[in-house]
Order: C-alpha cells, then structure tokens, then sequence
C-alpha cells in the first residue's frame, strides 16, 4: 500500500513553470498502482530524482495533485466512479486560468466515455502535463487523447524505465511550451486590442465647411505606444469660428494618457456647446480635479478660436508654450505670452485672459507642445533646443518652401536628428494655415458649370448624406 505523501499548500503557480532543480514529481494514477515502475527505477534512467505519488481513483489524485507535481502518468483504462467527472474537487482545481482550456477540444464523437478520465483530469490539472496510458492495439484512441489535451502517450506493453524517463520528460517541456505559446498569443492580441483602442481615441478633427488647411503629428514618448499625454482637437462651430487647442498632461503613463483623452472630449463638448476662454478652461480645471489620479497632477493648454474670415483669432494660454505664426512674407515668430495663466490644476480660482491676435490674410498657425522644444541638441549635450532654436529651425524649412504635412514632417525629423535618436516625451504639433489663392481657386472651381446632363437625377449615395471628416 502508498506510503501518505503530506500535500503542499495550493499556489497559484502553473506547474510547468516551477523549477525544482533536476527532480522531478510524478502522479500515476491507475487501479493497480503495484505493478507500475518504481521511483528507483525511473531515477536510474532519468539519471536525477524522480518521486512518484500513486492514486488508485480520482479521489485519491484529487487529494494528491499539488503545484510540485511535474507529470501525471493517467491510465485511460481507469474507470470513472460515477459524479466524479463534475466540478474539480476545492482543494486540487488551481485557481490559475488554465491556457487554452477554453478552447479545448472535445473528444470525439463515440470516444467520450473512453476518454472522461482524461477529460476529468485535465478538468482538475489544467497547468500540469499529462501522459496518458493505453493499450498497444489503439492506436486511435491514445491519438485522440493528445489530441483533445495531454501531451503525449505510451503502450502499456512498451512500458520501460528508460521510454517512461524520456517521455515523462517530454511531457512536461511540451507543457511548458505550450503555456509560453498561450501567453505570447495572448500578449499579442491584448497588444492589438490596445492599439486599436488607442487609435479610436487619437481625434478626428471637424472643419467641415472651412478655408483653413490643416495637418498634424503626434508621437508618444512612451515605448510602443499610439497615445501619450499629449492631446490636440479642432472644430468647426456652425457660426464659421475654427476652434483649436493643444495640450499636455504631465508624465508619460497610460493614464496620463486617459486623462488627456477625457479632457480632449471635454473641450470638444464644451466648444460645440458654445463655451469659450476664462469659462471653457474653468470648467476644463473642474473637470481635470475630479478626473486626476493625484492632486500634484496638472495640464497645460493652448486654445485658440479663429474667425469667420479667417483674420484674427482670439488666444488662451493656461501654462502652455505660445504658438508660432508665420505671416505671408515675414518670418515666423511667436505669439505674446505675457497674458497667459497658469496650468489647469495647479491654483482653484484661477483666471486666463482671452488675448486678440490679428493673423492677416494668409498666414500659418503652428501650435505645440514641449517634447518639440525639450529635445537636446547633440547626443549626450545638456543643451535644449528650445523656443528660439525652434523658429529658427522653422524660418529655415519656410525659406525652402516647406508647408503642411511637409513642414510638420520636416521639423519632427530634424528634431529627432538633433536629439540623436527618438525622442523620450510625447510629442504633438498641429499646423493650420489661410491662403487666399487657394481659396480663390477653390471658389472658382465649384463656380464653373459642368455638363448638361438630360438624364435623371439619381438618388444620393449613402455616404453624401454624411459630411465628411477632415483628419490627418
């Protein structure tokens, strides 16, 4: 008779995960646990320790089934006392999710009552490997057992210490594989899922009906990320004014990232509600108190709200870099800052003034945050690029003609090159810009008339029944 075998302690480790050296732990479960091979016997072939636990039933496997066991050698012929292919007892079912056990395939049509042993077993063991048992004369049978779960077979008539050693072996690397498999696909997909969701809360800007030109980059400090602390938005309201913010939430994490969203969405309900400057950003400050994780957390921003025609602006700065506006003939320089407030989140009662800003006839309007400006100049140097390196750098891709996407493309790049590699925070720029020739040419262009057409008007498509977005 099995000498008791004390039970460690349940832990939520899976066991081909444990390490206990070159030992190694097997249950043999089987109604005759007399004439298996002994622990000697399977020690002098594996060349290392090997303890074997026997059970007769699975009551008895139940009871024995711990975290340090490796294998389980699982006798298909074992019969199944009646109630016990239910729920896996308390004390032997892990707590652990088992990989892939959800996905388990079931056993064959004909095959199920041959194979509820193994099904049990796998029930109660989802983390350890399991070697299954069978006659040498079905072959079919020990197939559809690896097939449904465990990770190898052996013929009882084959039986050696020498075949048991290396297949016991086997089973538990194939294990340890197949849950480093489970975690890796699991990984990816979390991976995917995350990056579409990310993409989903980048913003799609409304302008719809306007002159304007816009064009945008962002890029997230953080390590294979699409969403950082850095956020941008620009609507149309249905008076002709352009709305236009950026902003930057302090640090790099994934909720200073959400919180950049939320206060994205924020700004974009208020605008379209009819809000505007010092009441805009109070309400912004409230709802970035309640919303933030710490009260040491805050937010710069920068609005600005562009005319009808498209010739002044009004400008808000709550602790946020000044814009860069670039008039036709001139070169860029920056907007007054001596007006702004402070960041959001930082004092209760704050106040930021509206500044009135005359943009002219055809100008550029390139708005930002610091990850543009707080990148070094050479690798290793402790010198910033800065506000002032910045106009430079933008004066000099204006006198090569640079606009748009192209500029915008051009002045990440080459602050990427001067930082000496990527860049550690997050990074956004937004570029609107009037050009009164393009919008004379525009005009001109929908004014010619086209071809008569004698045939019948169709009905419209779907999609003209739904303005268009205009994005980056």
């Amino acid at each position: 008779m099995p000498v008791p075998v004390p039970v460690p302690q349940q832990r939520d480790v899976p066991a081909a995960e444990t390490s206990h050296g070159g030992d190694l732990t097997v249950l043999v479960i089987e109604d005759d646990p007399a004439g298996s091979i002994t622990g000697p016997e399977l020690s002098a072939a594996a060349g290392t320790r090997v303890r074997i636990r026997t059970a007769r039933n699975l009551t008895e496997a139940g009871r024995l089934l711990t975290d340090d066991v490796d294998c389980i050698l699982l006798d298909l012929a074992l019969p199944v006392p009646a109630g016990s292919t239910g729920a896996a007892p308390a004390a032997a079912a892990s707590t652990t999710a088992a990989p892939g056990a959800e996905h388990r395939p079931e056993p064959a049509p004909g095959r199920a009552d041959e194979l509820a042993v193994l099904t049990h077993v796998l029930r109660i063991a989802p983390l350890h490997a399991v070697l299954v048992l069978t006659a040498q004369d079905d072959t079919e049978l020990a197939a559809e057992a690896v097939r449904v779960g465990a990770q190898d077979y052996l013929f009882r008539g084959e039986l050696d210490a020498r075949v048991l050693s290396r297949a016991i072996r086997y089973a538990v690397e194939r294990k340890r594989a197949d849950i480093a498999q489970h975690q890796l696909t699991e990984s990816g997909l979390r991976a995917q899922e995350n990056a579409r969701l990310e993409r989903g809360l980048l913003p799609t800007p409304l302008l719809e009906g306007s002159d304007l030109s816009f064009a945008a980059r962002y890029r997230p400090g953080r390590s294979r990320a699409l969403l950082g602390g850095d956020f941008y938005d620009t609507v149309r309201t249905p008076d002709g004014t352009v709305h236009a913010m950026i902003g930057d939430v302090c640090g790099h994490g994934p909720d200073e990232a959400a919180l950049g969203v939320e206060l994205r969405i924020a700004w974009r309900a208020l605008t379209l509600a009819g809000l505007c400057g010092d009441q805009l950003l109070s309400t912004l400050q409230q709802v970035l108190e309640h919303e933030r994780q710490s009260e040491e957390i805050f937010a710069t921003l920068c609005t600005v709200d562009i005319a009808p025609d498209g010739r002044r602006a009004g400008l808000c700065l709550a602790g946020h870099p000044a814009p860069l506006l670039a008039r036709h003939g001139r070169p860029a320089r920056l907007l007054p800052y001596e007006d702004g407030g402070p960041a959001l989140g930082l004092l209760p009662r704050a106040r930021w003034p509206r500044r009135q800003v005359e943009l002219g006839g055809e100008w550029s309007l390139m708005m930002y945050t610091d990850g543009l400006i707080e990148g070094r100049v050479g690798a290793g140097s402790s010198q910033r690029l800065g506000q002032d390196g910045m106009v430079a750098m933008v004066n000099s891709r204006l006198e090569q003609g640079l606009t748009g996407e192209d500029l915008l493309e051009a002045a990440v790049a080459e602050v990427r090159e001067l930082h000496g590699g990527e860049l550690t925070d997050d990074v956004a720029v937004l570029l609107l810009g009037r050009d009164p020739e393009r919008i004379r040419r525009r005009g001109r262009s929908a004014s010619r008339p086209g071809p008569v057409s004698t045939a019948p008007a169709a009905a419209p498509a779907a999609s003209a029944q739904r303005p268009p977005l205009y994005g980056p």
